[in-house]
């Protein structure tokens, strides 16, 4: 455990809990975790360079920002995984007008999704407390993430996933030996069945919402879009770190914008970086609960069936949605709403106009960016950040529905020149 880790804050009663006593969400009134640092410690006693100077490659180069010390993970894809690319989409720019946007492409992580990152957090953990059976309900990333992280190493993973889980996913899950259940319901059904078999058996829940290092991990993207956009050299920096104007992300549960919000907003905390970027979240028209919360104005979720074809944020009611419209309201950003026929207009045009295959949840991103920019809510000189969390091999159904069809030929005269 990192010394400079104090505990757990809930996110309703602000109680701190020791990480010895309390595992999961608060004990008093169920809100969700979140780790708490000594931050006035470490701006005092590390400096940027302690990370940028850092040969290692890998989440774990922020080391002492993160709650576990990953001194077991040698020898196992947990010790490389991290340091996704960062990279420009100068189609995208010239045609929204916008003067800069980057792609921060976690699709190449080693299940193709960001997920990798919270897996890896919540492993290392486990490991640190000799648990040996990890669960998770998902509906895919998480899920594959998880199976592919512990496969190596003697934990088992154990995953329920709505049955209406692409197949894509469910082959990316059961080929690395994980134990997988499909679930007759939703993702949220398939929450409360993998709670209630951890209670039972005594396993380690790694769920989004339920467990505080998943966001652990996730904020590790923020570090290193903030440390890879200041080595483009664009803008020098004493810090070696520097914010974007607008980070756009896809909002399910929530989980991911409240991680990558949280990295930026510790570097801040840290004098690291001058300001916090906007963040604009991206949900699914189908899946309307969280959105409807961000016009109302509360912290209050509805539970509605989501419908959507972006199973990446197909959520009935987000499991991490407090801490994830905090994030937004707190840097004067905003919240749109993605169809599942602008999401697979986006993966055409992601694919055509910037060379990325990713998924409709993933593709909800751009959706943000093109909705954002008609909206004002993006400048022309604003600089963004687009966070992609999934590949489009992970939902190919959707992939095609959104390519159309190839062109049937049987010689030469067929083919137009």
């Amino acid at each position: 455990m990192n010394p400079s880790l104090i505990g757990l804050r809930c996110s309703f009663c602000n109680t701190v809990y020791s990480p010895e006593k309390v595992a999961y969400t608060c004990p008093e009134d169920n809100g969700n975790l979140d780790a708490v640092y000594d931050y006035a410690h470490l701006s005092r006693h590390l400096d940027s360079t302690t990370v940028t100077r850092n040969p290692d490659r890998s989440i774990w180069r922020y080391a002492p920002l993160l709650p576990v010390v990953p001194h077991a993970l040698s020898h196992t894809p947990l010790a490389s995984l991290g340091w996704s690319p960062l990279y420009r989409a100068p189609a995208l720019e010239q045609a929204l007008h916008v003067r800069a946007v980057w792609l921060k492409d976690d699709t190449r992580l080693p299940s193709s999704s960001f997920k990798d990152r919270a897996s890896a957090m919540v492993i290392a953990r486990a490991m640190e407390m000799s648990v040996k059976t990890i669960c998770v309900a998902s509906t895919g990333n998480a899920a594959a993430a998880l199976a592919a992280l512990c496969a190596g190493t003697d934990l088992q993973a154990v995953i329920f996933v709505p049955e209406s889980t692409p197949e894509a996913k469910l082959a990316g899950i059961l080929i690395h030996g994980a134990r997988v259940y499909t679930v007759r319901g939703s993702y949220n059904d398939a929450v409360a069945l993998a709670d209630a078999a951890c209670r039972a058996f005594g396993w380690y829940n790694r769920s989004t919402g339920m467990n505080p290092y998943t966001r652990e991990g996730k904020k590790t993207a923020g570090f290193e879009i903030a440390e890879q956009l200041a080595l483009q050299g664009l803008v020098w920096t004493d810090s070696g770190f520097r914010a974007p104007d607008v980070v756009i992300v896809p909002v399910g549960d929530g989980n991911i914008i409240s991680g990558v919000h949280k990295g930026f907003w510790e570097l801040h905390m840290l004098g690291w970086i001058e300001r916090m970027p906007r963040f604009i979240g991206v949900t699914a028209a189908l899946a309307p609960s969280f959105y409807r919360a961000w016009q109302s104005g509360s912290e209050h979720f509805e539970t509605i069936p989501s419908q959507t074809i972006a199973s990446g944020i197909s959520s009935d009611r987000p499991c991490d949605g407090v801490m994830a419209l905090r994030a937004i309201r707190s840097t004067g950003g905003a919240v749109i709403e993605a169809t599942d026929e602008e999401m697979l207009d986006a993966m055409r045009k992601l694919a055509t106009q910037a060379g990325v295959f990713v998924e409709p949840a993933c593709a909800a991103a751009y959706v943000g960016l093109v909705k954002g920019r008609r909206a004002n809510l993006i400048g022309s000189d604003d600089e963004v950040v687009l966070q992609l969390t999934g590949s489009g091999f992970k939902d190919v159904r959707s992939a095609l529905r959104a390519a159309g069809n190839p062109i049937s030929v049987e010689s030469l005269a067929d083919v137009q020149r």
